[in-house]
């Protein structure tokens, strides 16, 4: 058993436009990094390097329902079953 990554739109072209992957890993950290093993480019578009490897400010990323920002973030632990769900923050108004 795997765990379950739920992809946006915005990203599907890194995931040749598969709306959920699986990966493997014991925190978030090392599912993303499984991850870009076979869909290169995605791990830079949800990590942000020059923040010491947090997630990215206009990323949000749920496990199993819950915001990791509450949890650990990218250390937050996974495990077989679980689901992660990625949305990019969406801003606007009126101009």
């Amino acid at each position: 058993m795997a765990i379950e990554v739920r992809i946006p739109t915005i990203l599907r072209q890194y995931t040749d436009g598969q709306k959920a992957v699986e990966g493997t890993g014991d925190t978030l950290a090392e599912l993303f990094a499984d991850l870009e093993t076979r869909h290169a480019g995605i791990r830079a578009r949800l990590i942000d390097a020059d923040a010491g490897g947090e997630l990215r400010r206009f990323v949000n990323v749920y496990l199993n329902d819950e915001d990791v920002r509450f949890l650990d973030g990218v250390n937050s632990k996974v495990a077989d079953g679980d689901n992660v769900t990625i949305l990019p923050a969406v801003a606007g108004g009126m101009a």
